[in-house]
């Protein structure tokens, strides 16, 4: 089959390299692409976040199936203008991505399916604010209610801090969302739906911290790796029973069937599991990681979740060697990121038995640039290391990103260092897998108080 990967992140380049290798895959675009796609499939300068320019580009080139792999593109609607034009796709529809598209939606989804949460309440003003941050005290969770490309998020225990990043998402026009706190251990596990059923990928885990030590600001994410070796047992069986399966239910209740990816990140609490949130697409880089792990073809199953026709008993297959992406950025990342710098190296970098898969790259133009990679966004490129187990996989991985050179570029250097020593400490709570969401507490969804202040769900 024809495929079409709509995106130009290390996310659609990891996509693109898992789909070159399915057998069913005969011929493979991406749209616009960047310079390491390039390298591997024909790519099309066209605006992912147009549906009518996605949509002539599908027709023209006769793909039967669209992936779509950022957040925006899906919130406009790119999905329905395609389904409308009878293309298949493999991302939910403008409605559905509300899931991420607003977090109070989620949490109001959440709510309605008893699902287990954060506590949080939504302000649009500085004095409900102040009166969210006052109830739920350090550390402040403030969460700007839109799409922020994965820095909306302020975790701080300055309170003028927190309620700063708060009045400047009012400035900008938007809500916010103040939560709890949620201490413990996060995971993220990808769901792949069809409407009516979800199939679990491997549980990964994420750094969004800019510094080692989860020090300085959220970012995007700068790195990931997986399996979990230290996860509980029964915890993916415990993820579907109650967060996926029960929002799936729920969204097709409204007449709002999900097909996509459903995002779950997770956190272990003293009180159990706990949704950070949902986002409605493959997370960067969590699946550049996965990805690399993945051995069961991923065309035929997004096509199967595309066309409603997934088996909820189908087993995927895994290569059994560990996975871990560590991702490179720009200098001034994620403040004020700057771009334009000369990327050397990645020849190297594949010599030592790694996966470069490029975020913010394109090619130099003019006299002095020869078509040489240059930087172009915030997140560069990940580096994604494959080993028997975790410390080989790092090492392999941290060979490779030693290779490259982007002057001022930065990465961090503890990726997966606490998992492969085995120090990783999860509270008992959340360690005994649940028999079935009978026998779970009935109190698991009132733990959120939303839409509203004050207003207890």
């Amino acid at each position: 089959m024809k495929v079409l990967v709509l995106g130009s992140g290390g996310r659609e380049h990891a996509l693109v390299r898992s789909l070159a290798g399915d057998p069913f895959v005969t011929e493979l675009h991406a749209a616009p692409g960047n310079a390491g796609i390039a390298q591997e499939v024909t790519c099309h300068p066209v605006d992912a976040d147009d549906g009518a320019a996605v949509t002539d580009l599908a027709r023209r080139l006769g793909v039967e199936l669209v992936v779509i792999g950022p957040e925006a593109p899906l919130v406009a609607g790119v999905g329905d203008a395609l389904r409308k034009a009878g293309v298949a796709v493999f991302g939910p529809s403008a409605a559905a991505a509300r899931l991420e598209g607003s977090k109070a939606f989620a949490k109001e989804v959440m709510a309605a399916a008893n699902v287990p949460t954060a506590m949080a309440r939504v302000a649009a003003t500085r004095e409900e604010a102040v009166e969210a941050l006052d109830t739920f005290g350090s550390p402040y969770v403030v969460k700007d209610d839109g799409l922020a490309a994965g820095k909306g998020v302020v975790v701080t225990e300055d309170r003028d801090a927190a309620l700063a990043h708060a009045q400047e998402c009012f400035r900008a026009g938007s809500t916010v969302l103040i939560e709890e706190y949620l201490r413990g251990p996060e995971v993220s596990l990808f769901v792949v739906c069809d409407g009516r059923t979800g199939i679990p990928l491997s549980p990964a885990q994420d750094f969004k911290r800019i510094g080692d030590g989860d020090e300085g600001p959220n970012t995007g994410g700068m790195g990931a790796y997986t399996p979990l070796d230290w996860a509980p047992a029964g915890l993916v069986d415990e993820v579907m029973d109650r967060v996926a399966n029960p929002v799936i239910a729920e969204m097709a209740s409204r007449g709002t069937p999900f097909v996509g990816v459903l995002y779950c990140g997770l956190a272990l609490t003293p009180r159990g599991i706990r949704v950070v949130e949902f986002n409605v697409r493959f997370g960067d880089p969590e699946t550049q990681a996965v990805l690399a792990r993945l051995k069961t073809p991923l065309g035929s199953l997004l096509l199967d979740a595309a066309k409603g026709r997934l088996d909820e008993d189908e087993q995927l297959h895994w290569r059994h060697e560990s996975a871990v992406a560590v991702v490179l950025a720009a200098p001034g990342y994620p403040a004020a990121p700057r771009t334009g710098g000369r990327i050397h190296g990645l020849k190297k970098a594949a010599e030592a038995g790694v996966t470069v898969l490029h975020a913010g790259t394109g090619t130099a133009t003019g006299k002095d640039g020869n078509g040489k990679v240059v930087a172009t966004g915030g997140r560069v490129l990940a580096v994604v290391g494959q080993g028997e187990g975790l410390d080989a996989a790092r090492e392999r991985a941290y060979a490779g990103i030693a290779r490259i050179r982007l002057e001022g570029g930065q990465y961090r250097t503890d990726i997966a260092a606490t998992a492969a020593a085995g120090t990783i400490e999860v509270p008992a709570a959340a360690r005994p897998p649940r028999p079935s969401r009978a026998a779970t507490e009935p109190a698991a969804g009132a733990d959120t108080i939303i839409p509203s202040m004050g207003t207890t769900v």
